[in-house]
Parts: structure tokens; sequence; C-alpha cells
């Protein structure tokens, strides 16, 4: 019984000193903890503008960024489609390629476009036929590019400044 009673003094003692460790520990208010958080949150990049161009070999697109490269995926798709609405995208082709990066916005925090590069291009490349962007939506930016022929690509970062860039072979 006496074991018993000790076990339980014992920890009763370890209890009271590990809850005065941490009170000592703890920020002095909350909002000193939410203002050193903000300080070290990083930005969402942003997507400023789209530009295309032919070459001998290739035709090229660039997506002009302001900030860090976001993660960025270039898939095959069946058609284009706006994001949110779900509507078909009006560009001619018979393939089609989805740029989609995530964490990005083509908007400020106010909500304002800060996205000067075209909403909807016909264009006469040897390839490239049309570039859209598709969706500024929850956090991701999302363009849709056409083709007459089955597109071979490449698909790549450039930095100083941040670009994302997508070659499509002759």
């Amino acid at each position: 019984m006496i074991h018993a009673r000790l076990r339980q003094f014992v920890a009763l003692a370890v209890g009271a000193v590990l809850a005065a460790c941490l009170s000592f520990a703890a920020p002095a208010s909350a909002s000193t903890l939410t203002s050193a958080a903000a300080d070290t949150q990083v930005q969402t990049p942003l997507v400023v503008n789209a530009r295309w161009g032919g070459h001998a070999t290739y035709d090229r697109i660039v997506i002009d960024l302001q900030g860090y490269a976001p993660t960025v995926t270039v898939t095959p798709v069946a058609q284009l489609r706006y994001d949110g609405s779900g509507k078909p995208v009006p560009l001619a082709g018979k393939y089609f390629l989805e740029i989609r990066l995530n964490p990005a916005a083509a908007h400020n925090d106010a909500g304002q476009s800060v996205y000067h590069g075209p909403k909807l291009q016909k264009i006469h490349l040897s390839k490239l036929k049309g570039l859209a962007m598709t969706g500024d939506y929850e956090g991701y930016v999302t363009f849709g590019a056409a083709f007459d022929t089955l597109p071979y690509y490449r698909a790549y970062s450039l930095h100083s400044p941040e670009r994302f860039v997508v070659d499509i072979a002759h």
C-alpha cells in the first residue's frame, strides 16, 4: 500500500513540475505568435503573362511568374474546359495540353487581376494553334494549348526571372 501511495505522489509531483515548466515556455500573447507566423509565410506566386514564339524546330509557350516557381503539371486532355464552370474552351484543335500551376494566382490579395496576357488566343504557328487561360481558381492557374497534330513536348522552369516553358517539337 505504501508503494501505491508513493507512486501516486511521484506522478502528481512530476505532473506539477511539467505544468510549471510549460507555463514558462508558453508565449506571452497569441498576437506575438500570429505576427511572427505572418512574417515567415511565403507569398503565393503570381502568374503575370503568357507568350509564345515559333522557332526553326519547335514552338514555345512561356508563362511569366512573380515569386518562386510553383509545381506545374502538363497533361494531354481530350478537351479543354474552364475551371469552375466546366464549360468547353472554344479553341480549334484535335489535341490539347492542360498546363496547371499550383500554388499560384493570377490576382492579388484585393482580387484584382495581375495577369496581362491573352485570355483566349488563336495562334498560327507550325504546331501551336491556340492558347487560353482556363482558370484562376482556388490556388490553381490553368492554361490550355491547342494543336492539330499530336504534340511532342518538353516542359521545364527557368529562373531569374521566374518562368515556366513548354517547347513543342515540329
